[in-house]
């Protein structure tokens, strides 16, 4: 019989987000998905959404910067008794302020965040990806993964760090089968955040200036399907009228 597949997605928050994008899109292709953040209502409610379409889903409650949260996380996976095909490390959390009014504490929790756990995650995926010597890993990365612009200085140099680290991944693991894919979302996501947060630049954006959900993960999947004799590890994403 053979070996059912799996995905792990953690960063999923709200339905119109890309982490759960990304869920429920693995699910439609037939794998059974795990889902983790740190809200337990909104995990529910996008497994509800996945189970609701015949897909499978399991929310397991987690916080990326903690390694026992983690390890927890991947030993569900690997008591379900599937074979890891996609591991997403979709964390993105962002404190604007100027360097010189931020707390040694923001600045070290920003790193925690899209670093710190962005290492945690990996190591554990690819420990399971390496059993088969096939997976595909994924790191969400942002503008600011390539360039530093005030308010956003202590976010870029975490998101940089993350990108070196993906760096690291793929040329030490590329040759025992793992893809470690960075994206680079240069631009703003139609989701329920942006909506929420900046709610008038997003309307002056408009549909056609702003990433689509579904599009990103379409993207996703297309390159976890590349061969590994054509493998793209650094790609990024932008609406076409984006003036990069």
């Amino acid at each position: 019989m053979e070996q059912p597949c799996s995905a792990v997605i953690i960063g999923v928050g709200p339905e119109r987000g890309l982490g759960a994008t990304l869920a429920r899109h693995f699910a439609a292709k037939g794998l059974h998905v795990f889902i983790s953040g740190r809200s337990e209502a909104k995990l529910q409610t996008v497994a509800d959404s996945i189970h609701a379409a015949g897909g499978q889903a399991t929310a397991v409650l987690a916080d990326a910067t903690k390694s026992y949260d983690i390890e927890h996380l991947f030993e569900i996976v690997r008591y379900q008794g599937s074979t890891l095909q996609i591991a997403a490390y979709n964390v993105d959390s962002n404190i604007p302020a100027p360097i010189l009014e931020m707390e040694e504490e923001t600045f070290t929790l920003l790193w925690q965040q899209n670093c710190l756990g962005a290492f945690l995650f990996a190591k554990e995926a690819i420990n399971c990806m390496l059993v088969k010597q096939h997976g595909t890993l994924f790191f969400t990365g942002a503008t600011a993964s390539l360039r530093s612009k005030p308010p956003f200085t202590a976010f870029a140099s975490a998101k940089a760090a993350q990108r070196a680290l993906a760096q690291g991944l793929a040329r030490e693991f590329s040759p025992q089968g793992i893809h470690v894919v960075h994206s680079v979302i240069d631009g703003v996501i139609d989701g329920d955040r942006a909506a929420r947060q900046f709610p008038e630049y997003v309307q002056s954006k408009g549909k056609e200036g702003l990433l689509q959900l579904d599009a990103i993960a379409e993207t996703y999947w297309a390159i976890h399907c590349q061969h590994p004799s054509a493998w793209t590890h650094e790609l990024d994403l932008r609406p076409f009228k984006e003036p990069f």
